[in-house]
């Protein structure tokens, strides 16, 4: 007796499909699962059986070969336990539905009831793809089943109440897609309004979050680096339908998707710990998972106290940053997890933290700051757009009662310059100012003739790399996009070259 179910399995972030083959044949009781399954999928002999005998299923005896297909990819998790079951019933001539274009996924707890996995969403992505036409989730994941249109997703929340369905003694209604929506309330998010002084510090970040900018702040303890940066998600741009899916997908692989809401709607802000490894920022493991890189994929990674991060942590971050994506080499193969992030760091200017503060006597010797400050190499520091010195606020600031301007009204004008970057990049793969190849730098960054004049002369006399120049002309970009002018003016240029300058005060040599 023989029967074929079809499931899904996740590599990267593509699901492919996955056949579900069982045989029964005479011969002393024993499950065998074959097919590269890891030591999760082969504990489900002992699920399935004791899941039929909970729920007053007949468990077929004799030898019972269980194939995964294609068996040379390894299956990892309990996701197969619903398929591996439904083919044991299927090939016992208990279930005669036509399964041929559906797909299940789930795995079972011992009373029949389905848990919650990991990357449903991409594989309710990957049905239409294999031209299958349904798929039943688990119950828990319904929010996943709603997002997409393209397929059929019935939740389903115990097995007894599936087998009914496929039987014909009951039914399971399908999830409804939700409509989209592209306007998100950021009434819960931290506002701008709050921060007494900083005026440049908070200019610097409006120009960031228009284009999408790799920043540094520098500045003594408490002169508010991290407040700024927590309030940097309340002034990013609006998602686009594609950037919401793209980044759901990596938070359903990793399995840290709010079971309470389907589509991520907000830009994510990712703040690790610096004590993180090289693996927990890139992804890694046996089976690559995304790291913080990718979870903060069309968002935030804010990296606070830069210089305690392991220099290993640090170098890794320079190929994504360059890329939007980062690759996980392992024996089985490669895999590719796309972090188009925007990279906010903070940091003090010494190991005390008052290096050229006014009032505060700095205890660090010459030599300590620089090794400090060496921590960060020259290449990560050229791969950052904006470096912003964030001084300390005085008493009359600090004690101002007068408000300062509302996340609300810089997240317009950030909307506003996103809006001519969108117009202007339209039927191209680029999606902000900080995105442009430098192939197209000379169309999409057209200098008067004043401006080109102040470049050439900094570049000369600040010695600045290539990339550096490729930088300053993204940034200059972006100030001309807020100011509304086709032309990068010779202001625009002045004030993106003074955001390349701490690199010049503190680094020196």
């Amino acid at each position: 007796m023989f029967a074929r179910i079809y499931s899904m399995g996740i590599c990267g972030t593509q699901a492919f499909p996955v056949e579900v083959e069982t045989n029964i044949s005479t011969g002393m009781p024993y499950i065998d699962i074959i097919g590269l399954p890891d030591a999760a999928v082969k504990e489900s002999r002992v699920r399935v059986q004791s899941v039929a005998a909970n729920c007053g299923l007949h468990f077929p005896k004799g030898r019972i070969t269980v194939n995964l297909a294609p068996a040379d990819i390894r299956k990892e998790g309990a996701i197969y336990d619903l398929p591996i079951l439904l083919s044991i019933l299927a090939a016992s001539g208990q279930l005669c539905s036509d399964l041929e274009r559906s797909v299940f996924i789930g795995e079972l707890s011992l009373s029949g009831e389905l848990r919650p996995a990991r990357g449903v969403l991409p594989m309710i992505l990957g049905v239409k793809c294999y031209n299958f036409t349904d798929i039943y989730i688990p119950a828990p994941n319904a929010s996943e089943g709603e997002i997409v249109r393209d397929a059929i997703s019935y939740p389903v929340e115990n097995i007894l109440q599936l087998v009914d369905h496929l039987s014909g003694n009951g039914r399971i209604l399908p999830c409804t897609p939700t409509e989209f929506s592209p306007i998100v309330s950021t009434n819960n998010l931290l506002d701008f309004s709050d921060v007494r002084g900083q005026d440049s510090a908070k200019r610097g970040m409006e120009i960031a979050a228009a284009g999408s900018h790799n920043l540094l702040m520098i500045g003594p303890p408490g002169s508010g680096k991290s407040m700024l940066a927590k309030r940097l998600p309340s002034i990013l741009p609006d998602m686009t339908f594609d950037e919401m899916l793209e980044t759901t997908k990596l938070y359903s692989i990793a399995g840290e998707l709010p079971r309470t809401s389907g589509l991520i709607r907000t830009r994510p802000f990712r703040a690790p710990h610096h004590s993180i490894s090289a693996a927990g920022l890139a992804g890694g493991g046996t089976v690559p998972r995304p790291g913080e890189l990718s979870l903060a994929h069309n968002g935030v990674l804010f990296l606070d106290e830069l210089p305690e991060f392991s220099r290993n942590s640090m170098e890794i971050l320079r190929q994504p940053l360059e890329d939007d994506c980062v690759t996980i080499s392992r024996v089985s193969g490669s895999i590719t997890f796309p972090c188009s992030v925007m990279l906010v760091a903070a940091m003090n200017p010494c190991p005390c933290g008052y290096y050229g503060h006014p009032t505060k006597h700095c205890r660090c010797s010459e030599t300590m700051v620089n090794s400090y400050l060496g921590r960060i190499s020259g290449p990560l520091l050229d791969r950052i757009d904006l470096h912003l010195e964030v001084p300390a606020v005085d008493f009359e600031q600090l004690s101002s009662r007068q408000n300062g301007e509302s996340s609300a009204q810089i997240r317009e004008r950030v909307n506003a310059a996103r809006k001519i970057q969108n117009e202007r990049f339209a039927g191209l793969p680029i999606s902000c100012n900080a995105r442009i190849p430098a192939g197209f730098l000379q169309e999409f960054c057209p200098l008067t003739s004043e401006a080109e004049s102040l470049l050439k002369n900094a570049f000369e006399r600040l010695g600045m790399s290539a990339r550096g120049y490729n930088r300053i002309l993204k940034v200059s970009r972006t100030i001309a996009d807020l100011a509304g002018s086709r032309e990068i003016q010779a202001e625009h240029i002045a004030e993106a070259m003074q955001y390349r300058s701490l690199d010049q005060k503190y680094w020196r040599g």
